[in-house]
């Protein structure tokens, strides 16, 4: 009961910073942008609970790291594949620098996480997902991390690799500069 509340909480003060979501050409009217909204504040929430219980500070919404996360969620519903890279074949870390810049800091770092799944994915079955995998759970649990983006986009029929099923795609970008 207390994580609901703590959630609703959260939910209430970040809605604030989040009121635009784009969504793909395509994406389903039977699942509205505040579904879609609820689900990547449960997803922060779910991460910073599972920083903090491996005594690692809670990372702080950036709207930078969230249009870039946005961006590749897009990306990747409306031209059907699933990749770190871009469409165009650049690396994440050079798309994530489009919106999230080193400007005039010393240091840089930013890394990624992506999972597609059933429509009804919810934050604890995404993280389940990414706790489960080496790569993910490393990239959660990463110590230098200050910042995070996150992006969840609904699909009625996601061509390519998601063969025209109704899925949900999410994107998680972490980020610090200094």
């Amino acid at each position: 009961m207390a994580r609901r509340a703590a959630r609703l909480i959260l939910l209430a003060a970040s809605v604030l910073s989040l009121w635009v979501v784009a969504s793909p050409a395509g994406a389903a009217a039977d699942r509205p942008a505040a579904a879609m909204r609820s689900l990547e504040q449960d997803v922060l929430y779910d991460i910073n609970a599972f920083r903090r219980e491996h005594g690692l500070a809670p990372l702080r919404l950036s709207s930078s790291l969230s249009a870039a996360a946005r961006q590749h969620s897009n990306e990747m519903a409306g031209r059907g594949y699933f990749s770190h890279d871009s469409a165009n074949g650049s690396s994440f870390d050079r798309r994530i620098a489009r919106y999230y810049p080193m400007g005039g800091r010393r240091y840089w770092s930013v890394g990624e996480n992506l999972l597609w799944s059933s429509p009804d994915v919810d934050a604890e079955r995404a993280l389940d997902m990414w706790i489960n995998s080496p790569e993910h759970r490393k990239n959660m649990l990463t110590a230098r991390w200050r910042e995070i983006g996150v992006s969840a986009v609904h699909v009625a029929s996601a061509p390519g690799t998601y063969g025209s099923r109704e899925v949900t795609i999410v994107t998680t970008d972490f980020g610090v500069r200094r």
